[in-house]
């Protein structure tokens, strides 16, 4: 019996430390400014480079972006609008927009639009080219070390009404070219003109 006694009093004066420091942690975890560490920490860790994928490939819906460069068809009510064709300080040009499904049904993304060399990009837009016809010169996407595209990937299927996001990583062209043609597999081409 003294034993159970015994755990009992060291049991409830373990809860009674713990709940004291917890209050003294709590106490200490506010810098001069109000903020705790944890979301100081987390505002930290969002990576803000500007060749990283957007979370938002594998479907996900998001906010239009207000400026269009150009709009293209595709099959069965799908509708590519390019927002942006910037250069970039590592010399490269980074084309995105959304890929918009029109139609009354879902569709199933098509295998062409991940080109032809690689077939490791299933669901991308790898297929991606840009084409300058002043300096005769078609650009492909690029690809990292092991060879995946910089590049949207994990499009399966786009729902009918469904809007989402798409990037292309491109060689940038010579600064004297300031328009440069899109193409996608199964899209009409977009005349884009590249700003930056």
């Amino acid at each position: 019996m003294s034993i159970r006694r015994t755990g009992k009093v060291r049991g409830g004066a373990a809860v009674a430390v713990a709940a004291v420091l917890g209050l003294t942690l709590a106490g200490c975890g506010a810098g001069d400014d109000g903020k705790s560490k944890t979301s100081e920490q987390s505002s930290r860790s969002v990576p803000s480079a500007s060749g990283s994928q957007p979370a938002a490939s594998g479907g996900s819906k998001s906010a239009a972006p207000t400026e269009i460069l150009a709009t293209s068809n595709g099959a069965v009510g799908i509708v590519l609008t390019i927002n942006s064709a910037a250069r970039e300080s590592g010399g490269f040009i980074t084309i995105s927009g959304q890929i918009k499904n029109g139609g009354q049904e879902a569709f199933v993304q098509l295998a062409t639009w991940r080109g032809e060399e690689l077939k490791a990009n299933d669901g991308s837009v790898a297929g991606a080219t840009l084409v300058d016809k002043v300096g005769k010169k078609r650009y492909y996407v690029l690809r990292d070390t092991e060879s995946r595209c910089l590049c949207t990937t994990g499009i399966t299927r786009i729902g009918a009404g469904e809007s989402i996001p798409f990037f292309a990583q491109f060689p940038a062209p010579p600064t004297s070219t300031t328009e440069v043609d899109f193409n996608l597999p199964t899209f009409a081409t977009a005349t884009i003109k590249i700003s930056g």
